[in-house]
């Protein structure tokens, strides 16, 4: 891995709120990492903290509850988490939200979960148990649940997965992600009755997730047609969604009280913040902007993290290779899972090859100038993917690195 300057973390938030670091642009920060060996990832405070504030202005006054799987470095999630307007922590496994909320004490897990050791040590801790909330959207959850904790200890808090997705033509054409199969206020209410019959089991929340419309680009390269096709269908769903989550957020309180109602993405905050029924968001691949966000109409972020690769190999006039490059992002494999090479301009992927385990060759018009031991930047097309790659990230302020913080594969946690 890269080489660590001796920078070492004496406070928790190197930039207090009233004071944020302006974005430090390319060129500063190759000078602030000229002396790092890459392989190395780098994050700009500066565009870090700019998206911030434009993610609290798109939210409308509602809090975001940090999605920390955007982030995947602890120290970065409790310097975000004392932003204005970011309050709790969207997990997305059982024992990474038991890890965080050591520290952190609002902690949703994000998804069901099957780990009947970390459901044990959760029933069995009264601390943990009042800072975490599981994810519960079948009766099989609640049964696997109730049987891994017991039917003594301190009561175990659960929010209901309603699906977002949008379903037409009898629900033969789905769109969106295949998550909950909670889908309509009935089926809200009745396993809400169903938590709410577990004597150890206290229902405190809803959360729904618009996929299709968080997490897909509006304004993508391509078709006028494609990008026509895809604002028809977000302004459908948001229309739906609207009304059927407002519906099931009712029928749930009719059984009991919420605490909150989380839905949303990065993508979709302006929209789910209007929602009278949701009372907080959920984001965070916002704050790196990752190249999966370049293509949005209603919002620009800033490029805030970046990887560093050295080139080897000239296998000719108008190709240079680095060493490494297969950070392939997750989900339906495509160019646009692929890493970005931004520094120098004029370079791209090769169609037949991409990004590889160990080598990537790169051509365009910045290929001829390259030599070996210069260095190549690059954006990952999703946001904390990036760190699972590396064990520290750089954090820069202007010109100069101010803090090495660990990722999670650095502090030796691989949660998935």
């Amino acid at each position: 891995m890269a080489h660590q300057p001796s920078v070492t973390r004496t406070t928790p938030a190197p930039h207090p709120p009233g004071n944020p670091p302006s974005p430090a642009g390319l060129p500063a920060l190759q000078k602030a990492t000229a002396g790092l060996q890459p392989p190395f990832a780098v994050v700009d405070l500066g565009a870090l903290r700019v998206n911030a504030a434009q993610m609290t202005r798109r939210a409308g006054g509602k809090p975001i509850r940090l999605a920390s799987k955007s982030l995947r470095c602890r120290a970065l999630i409790g310097d975000t988490l004392r932003l204005p307007g970011f309050t709790g922590i969207l997990a997305f496994t059982l024992p990474e939200a038991l890890w965080l909320a050591e520290e952190h004490d609002d902690v949703l897990v994000g998804y069901p979960t099957a780990d009947t050791d970390a459901l044990g040590r959760l029933g069995a801790d009264e601390r943990l148990a009042a800072r975490v909330t599981l994810m519960i959207d079948s009766p099989e959850h609640l049964d696997l649940v109730t049987a891994a904790i017991g039917p003594t200890g301190p009561p175990v808090r659960v929010c209901l997965d309603l699906d977002a997705s949008l379903r037409l033509a009898g629900g033969r054409l789905h769109l969106g992600m295949r998550r909950s199969p909670l889908h309509s206020p009935r089926q809200a209410r009745d396993l809400a009755l169903a938590v709410t019959a577990r004597r150890r089991l206290r229902l405190v929340g809803v959360m729904s997730y618009e996929g299709q419309i968080a997490g897909i680009a509006d304004d993508r390269p391509g078709s006028r047609a494609g990008r026509t096709a895809v604002r028809l269908m977000q302004k459908l769903s948001t229309r739906e969604l609207r009304e059927r989550r407002a519906a099931a957020v009712r029928a749930v309180r009719s059984v009991a009280p919420l605490e909150f109602v989380n839905g949303g993405g990065t993508g979709s905050l302006e929209n789910t913040s209007a929602e009278p029924a949701v009372t907080e968001l959920g984001a965070g691949s916002g704050l790196y902007a990752p190249t999966l966000f370049d293509h949005y109409r209603g919002f620009s972020p800033r490029p805030a993290a970046h990887f560093v690769l050295s080139v080897v190999r000239r296998p000719g006039p108008r190709h240079a290779t680095v060493l490494g490059g297969g950070w392939i992002a997750s989900g339906a494999p495509g160019a646009d899972r692929l890493p970005v090479p931004v520094w120098p301009t004029g370079l791209r992927l090769l169609p037949q090859e991409g990004a590889g385990e160990v080598q990537t060759p790169l051509t365009g018009e910045g290929a001829s100038g390259l030599r070996a031991g210069d260095r190549v930047w690059f954006r990952h097309a999703k946001a904390g993917e990036l760190c699972e790659r590396v064990n520290e990230l750089h954090l820069v302020d202007g010109d100069r690195i101010v803090d090495v913080a660990p990722t999670y594969r650095g502090e030796g946690r691989a949660f998935l």
